[in-house]
């Protein structure tokens, strides 16, 4: 009996998860527009100095060689139902039993006028070492330039990404930026923007409170119960008419499901693919939905959070579910398991939710960094990102600031 052919469109936590969990049970072929595999979570710290931007991304080849899945570098262009085949931008044309879409998502702009053109978005490789160039870019021209100008820095999103990433350069500013020259640092101003009453919703009010004092204590500018209307070239304006002068604005409000979802011609509800309880996308049994573009629902009714840890699961019950079609057993319905939420600050400021237990201070950032470090994939990645976070620790110092524009 011939393997069965299963094309997954995605290299990201859910796509891999699928084809790892599959292994040699299947005929395997991941297209993806990288040839890498980047680590979403841990953008902030190359976006900030922390860690080098080779640290987070893996080649795709490499995380399947044991499984022996092949892969396609490009893009889904269209498909066609009838052949069962998915044509690519490369012009190949590729047969499958079963599509696995797990293409990720895309920054949301919520229809603001100005995001694309003058935001920073917060999804690639690039994108980080863009925001980090600009950044170190800025500070030079404070050292350069001896007067009274100031560098405002908005993150916009009080989400884990955004507290995250405001955290972070708060910490950059007041050390390494500091000890280079302090008089330079001295006029860097970081907001962080939500629209909300409160930053991090998703945890409990105390926890909120702890991360929102720890991000003050830091200098950064917490401004809850701020909607943003548009953003200008150098100046975000608001909802309540009130305007202020920005020169970097990092946007971290939110994601919505990849564009190349609209090229399979099948179902989307609420910019996701339109999702039966076993993952199947509906009317499409031979195509299933994992990770950010999924929509599948939760306990509450509502679609589950677009985080690795839901693409991680998804992708694994849909490998069973593939496997179990083998078998000519019948198909299973999804239920995530949350194992909880965490966010950090800084050095030694986190907090950690799972369900009812709550964790802050330096024991949920160190149990920060081990998770992490688990899901990082590839020994050459951890150990440099543990060299680079020891040496950040010891020294107090960042020695990946380095302006590097991509061309």
């Amino acid at each position: 009996m011939s393997k069965p052919r299963v094309v997954i469109l995605g290299g990201g936590f859910g796509g891999l998860a699928t084809a790892q969990a599959l292994g040699s049970d299947a005929d395997v072929t991941v297209v993806d527009r990288n040839n890498y595999q980047t680590f979403l979570p841990l953008l902030y710290q190359v976006a900030t100095a922390g860690i080098a931007a080779d640290h987070i991304a893996y080649p795709i080849r490499g995380a399947l060689r044991q499984s022996g899945g092949k892969f396609h570098m490009g893009s889904p262009i269209s498909i066609d139902h009838k052949n069962k085949t998915i044509k690519l931008d490369s012009s190949e044309v590729i047969p499958f039993d079963h599509l696995v879409v797990a293409m990720g998502s895309a920054t949301a702009d919520f229809g603001i006028p100005g995001v694309h053109e003058f935001g920073l978005g917060m999804k690639s490789v690039h994108e980080s070492l863009m925001i980090r160039s600009e950044i170190m870019r800025r500070y030079e021209d404070l050292c350069r330039f001896q007067d009274d100008t100031r560098l405002k820095i908005f993150i916009i999103g009080g989400g884990p990404t955004g507290v995250e990433m405001a955290g972070a350069i708060a910490e950059l500013v007041k050390g390494p930026l500091h000890h280079d020259q302090a008089e330079a640092a001295a006029k860097i101003d970081v907001y962080l923007v939500e629209a909300g009453p409160r930053v991090l919703p998703m945890f409990d009010e105390s926890l909120t409170k702890k991360a929102e004092d720890e991000l003050r204590k830091l200098g950064v500018n917490v401004m809850v119960k701020t909607a943003v209307k548009s953003l200008e070239f150098g100046q975000i304006n608001f909802v309540d008419g009130t305007s202020m002068r920005a020169h970097l604005m990092i946007w971290a409000a939110g994601v919505t499901s990849a564009d190349g979802i609209y090229q399979l011609s099948v179902p989307t509800e609420g910019s996701r693919l339109k999702t039966d309880p076993t993952l199947q996308v509906t009317h499409y049994p031979y195509i299933w939905a994992v990770g950010d573009c999924s929509g599948a629902l939760g306990e509450n009714g509502r679609f589950l959070p677009q985080v690795a840890p839901v693409a991680l699961q998804q992708g694994r019950f849909v490998a069973e579910q593939i496997k179990r079609i083998i078998k000519n057993k019948p198909l299973q319905e999804f239920k995530y398991v949350d194992k909880g939420a965490m966010a950090t600050i800084g050095r030694h400021k986190a907090i950690i939710q799972v369900k009812k237990i709550k964790i802050s201070g330096p024991i949920a950032w160190f149990g920060w960094l081990f998770l992490h470090l688990f899901y990082l994939m590839g020994g050459r990645n951890r150990i440099g990102t543990i060299a680079d976070w020891t040496w950040n620790y010891l020294t107090f110092d960042r020695g990946n600031r380095h302006i590097m524009d991509s061309v």
